[in-house]
């Protein structure tokens, strides 16, 4: 009784670090996405006036960051869906595909920034160097600022994680965007513009790989990269009274949540609710939110298609 509540008690906390943990990437979400709205709007304005390139394709990339911290905070929401008779595990495996989603976006943005930039060098036309630096000086601080605010959350979810990707990438975008405005101004070589949006293209690819590997391999069902699975064996076969672990499965529900199923070969029957209990816990520990454990012991493991006896966890 005594372990059921402070079993209790310790989901409870959970919850509500959760429900906390949402309100406060709410609100870095929407201050964010206000931020770098407003930032767009000037940037993109500025780019047509003085007729830059650079301005231009950061303003795209800045917009799709946009789009991208929305889809961010909806994926969020939607790793906390509850389940329904038709979809069991709710709408959470949506946060992955939005992941996914984002990162291919952001693969767009390249191709678009890599072709504007080409034309660019055919073509060359003469830019406010000052303008340029003026600009994008307010992108650092934006940039940088948003990554501040993201930096604490993104440890937790993929979708953050990739926002603060972002977000840092574009400050040193920005930075970038300033040494070529200057460059322009002493130097009137129109043709560093396409050269820094290259450099922005490279950028922005390199950032965007390991989201879209990583969103791949959770779309498919793989074992999530932070899960170390040779871990997760040797600490349930070191578990005392268990012999083997086999149809062991590692697999994410969403973005933030993991699930593992496994059959536990055991010396004792009695030992069933102890090793079960305990498995969960050092599981929890290693990242796992959601465990299914089939208790088998020796005598019924004699072939695992000939007998499999035991009790579902």
């Amino acid at each position: 009784m005594e372990t059921h509540e402070a079993s209790h008690g310790h989901h409870v906390h959970e919850h509500h670090h959760h429900e906390h943990q949402i309100t406060s990437l709410n609100g870095v979400y929407v201050a964010a996405i206000t931020l770098n709205l407003l930032y767009v709007v000037t940037e993109a304005a500025v780019g047509l006036w003085a007729d830059s390139l650079g301005l231009l394709s950061d303003a795209g990339h800045n917009l799709s960051d946009v789009f991208s911290l929305m889809l961010a905070m909806i994926a969020f929401r939607l790793s906390s869906s509850k389940s329904t008779r038709k979809f069991t595990y709710g709408f959470r495996k949506s946060s992955v595909l939005i992941s996914l989603l984002n990162a291919i976006i952001l693969l767009g943005a390249v191709g678009a920034i890599i072709l504007e930039s080409v034309r660019k060098f055919s073509s060359p036309a003469e830019i406010n160097g000052a303008a340029v630096s003026w600009t994008a000086g307010i992108g650092i601080i934006v940039n940088g600022f948003t990554a501040w605010l993201l930096m604490k959350q993104q440890k937790h979810d993929i979708n953050t994680r990739g926002a603060f990707l972002h977000m840092a990438a574009d400050t040193l975008v920005s930075v970038g965007v300033v040494i070529s405005g200057i460059a322009i101004s002493l130097t009137g070589f129109s043709v560093i513009d396409p050269i820094v949006s290259l450099a922005i293209a490279a950028i922005i690819l390199v950032s965007t790989w390991k989201l879209l590997s990583e969103s791949l391999r959770m779309s498919i069902d793989a074992v999530p990269e932070q899960i170390d699975l040779g871990r997760i064996e040797a600490e349930m076969t070191s578990e005392p009274g268990v012999k083997d672990v086999h149809h062991l499965h590692v697999w994410p529900i969403s973005t933030t949540e993991t699930a593992l199923t496994a059959h536990v070969v055991i010396e004792d029957l009695d030992m069933m609710e102890q090793v079960k209990e305990s498995l969960k816990h050092r599981l929890n520990g290693l990242g796992i939110s959601h465990t299914t454990l089939e208790i088998e012991t020796s005598a019924s493991h004699c072939h695992e298609h000939t007998c499999q006896a035991g009790q579902q966890a």
